[in-house]
């Protein structure tokens, strides 16, 4: 398992973040962790995230949907920086955060919830051994879509989706606009190995 979150996202922060929250700290240290640190360390790098976002959003009771979708996102990342059967704990709690981040606030961070779980849908194996489900990953990516159409995230989730599915001339589409997406303020690194993995998914395409 270990490759199928190599890629996981960022997840959207709004120009006006929370406050008196570290989420644009968390989403600073997730890209670090993501994007400049060795393989080796990328384990070690996410476990401690890991504490760090769970502890945000225990301090809030776990009632800040932004929290519980950053603190999903960390521990995908977990999860594919550990690999192997160990890995399903990780995103079954991811899930689990997700879930409840839609239920209390649908549309944060630009329906980044949405986006995770549909990623996470598509890279988790099927049954019997996880609850990957290509149709909830399908339904999932296009409610993210529809909530934010133009995002760098939910086009390059649902283009990468479209490509493991096969369907090249529509991954293809979803990738480009994804990779022409306009850059975020202050989101230099994340922006910048995204489009990388969006360059990687298109050079695939025969």
């Amino acid at each position: 398992m270990r490759k199928l979150y190599a890629l996981f996202l960022v997840a959207a922060v709004p120009t006006v973040a929370l406050a008196d929250t570290p989420l644009e700290e968390l989403q600073h240290d997730w890209s670090v962790c993501q994007y400049q640190t060795l393989e080796a360390k990328k384990e070690n790098c996410f476990s401690s995230l890991s504490q760090k976002a769970h502890q945000a959003s225990q301090m809030k009771n776990n009632t800040i949907a932004p929290l519980l979708i950053w603190s999903a996102i960390i521990d995908s990342s977990w999860a594919g920086a550990k690999g192997g059967l160990g890995a399903l704990s990780l995103v079954k709690q991811a899930r689990t955060n997700l879930e409840k981040a839609i239920e209390i606030e649908p549309n944060a961070l630009q329906g980044s919830a949405w986006t995770s779980l549909g990623a996470l849908y598509y890279q988790v194996p099927g049954w019997p051994i996880g609850f990957g489900d290509k149709d909830k990953a399908d339904e999932m990516l296009k409610k993210a879509l529809a909530i934010n159409p133009d995002g760098i995230d939910p086009n390059y989730f649902y283009g990468d989706y479209l490509l493991k599915e096969k369907r090249t001339d529509e991954a293809r589409r979803f990738l480009t606009k994804a990779l022409k997406a306009p850059a975020r303020p202050g989101r230099e690194i994340a922006d910048n190995g995204r489009r990388r993995d969006i360059e990687r998914d298109l050079q695939s395409i025969p």
